[in-house]
């Protein structure tokens, strides 16, 4: 059989219909794609529109450092699924994610920029961070592609930081508000609350046999960041199909994160009490918007005692959540949204294909068809977690 030749890098290569309209585009990780990537999304939306061009995202699965170094990988503020539905609401035109490889990793800043954003996709102008870094070892800057600019005719626009509480918004600091339990500061530079999604799973009916039932959450994403162990107030809503006699509105719960140390050999938890509701979530997918925290976790004398601090906490719950009665529904009840966004609109009208760089023997590079997971309409497959392994460095975080 004749051999399969590589398909050509360009836009058909990566799957954006051909139309010969302008393609701005930005590059990064876009982690928690929080308010200060969406400075650079606003930017690069208010650009393309000015030149009537397309808008496009470029981001990479997994994450840079998977591959680069996987010791210091960070735990992730989005799961791909949750970038997805995320950008799916930005406004852009196109979000191209990008497999990440051993390959990819050693492109020189030069060729990522010839060959993945000129060549594979037709960019005409490039929005990206002031802390922007790329290629092999993060070796390239804002500095190196200024300089590409000029040599290759392309535009270049560099967002400066976006700050909250005087200090600049990123990923690693959310991450770092995350896990001290900082819950406020890091919504804040979210721009809307933290979430989790997760299947629920069997327990061992502690809580019912309290006075308040739980629902175990086993939580998708095997690199997702929990936060910090502690009480949380949050919303509750079904990710999928509603459950029997669980109501589309989002339910306010009581979430618990970490250890319980009244219940000898039991392990650490994530586990939510729904206020007001009795139904079987077995099996279901519950997703969970984390408001408040209330408290860290606590000893107690007996399960009485917890008992009694657990009805505490759901008036706590109450006292967050509950509007007053002469006040409309709040509008926290989902995530807030930092930018000006059409709903659900597509990022994508057809699919998109990325493609996975690999090293033949001889030391050439060659390519392979490998669907990415590119958003595609509104519809956000619930199944694209990243893929477990190598991760991707090159692909830097912008902000």
């Amino acid at each position: 059989m004749p051999k399969t030749r590589p398909r050509p890098l360009g836009p058909p290569g990566l799957g954006l219909p051909p139309g010969g309209l302008p393609i701005v585009a930005t590059v990064g990780t876009f982690d928690g794609v929080h308010r200060g990537h969406w400075s650079i999304l606003r930017e690069l939306r208010a650009r393309a529109a000015a030149c009537r061009g397309r808008s496009a995202l470029v981001t990479f699965e997994p994450h840079p450092l998977r591959v680069v170094r996987p010791e210091a990988a960070p735990s992730l503020l989005t799961t791909a699924a949750e970038k997805k539905a995320l950008l799916a609401e930005s406004g852009l035109d196109y979000a191209v994610f990008l497999p990440f490889t051993q390959a990819l990793r050693n492109y020189s800043p030069r060729r990522f920029v010839h060959e993945i954003l000129l060549t594979g996709l037709g960019v005409t102008e490039l929005v990206v961070g002031y802390n922007h870094g790329f290629g092999r070892g993060r070796s390239g800057d804002t500095d190196t592609l200024r300089a590409i600019a000029a040599e290759a005719g392309f535009l270049l626009d560099v967002v400066g930081p976006y700050a909250a509480g005087g200090r600049p918004v990123s990923s690693s600091s959310i991450r770092q508000m995350l896990a001290e339990g900082r819950l406020d500061e890091a919504n804040r530079g979210l721009g809307r609350p933290y979430a989790l999604e997760g299947v629920v799973t069997r327990g061992h009916g502690r809580g019912r046999a309290l006075g308040f039932p739980t629902a175990n959450l086993r939580v998708a994403g095997a690199h997702k960041l929990l936060p910090g162990p502690g009480i949380y107030a949050c919303w509750t809503t079904a990710s999928e199909a509603p459950a029997p006699g669980l109501p589309a509105r989002p339910l306010m719960g009581a979430l618990h994160i970490g250890p319980r140390p009244v219940f000898p050999g039991a392990g650490d938890s994530v586990e939510v009490h729904l206020l007001g509701f009795e139904g079987d979530l077995y099996g279901r997918r519950l997703r969970i918007e984390i408001v408040r925290r209330l408290r860290s976790v606590a000893e107690f004398p007996s399960a009485s005692a917890l008992a009694a601090r657990m009805r505490q906490d759901v008036d706590q719950v109450r006292d967050v959540l509950e509007p007053p009665a002469e006040a409309p529904a709040p509008a926290a009840a989902r995530p807030s949204e930092p930018c000006p966004a059409a709903a659900n609109r597509a990022l994508h009208r057809a699919s998109v294909e990325a493609a996975a760089f690999t090293e033949d023997p001889a030391g050439q590079m060659r390519q392979e068809g490998l669907p990415s997971k590119a958003v595609c309409g509104a519809r956000i497959a619930r199944d694209a977690e990243a893929p477990e392994g190598p991760a991707v460095a090159g692909g830097p975080e912008a902000h």
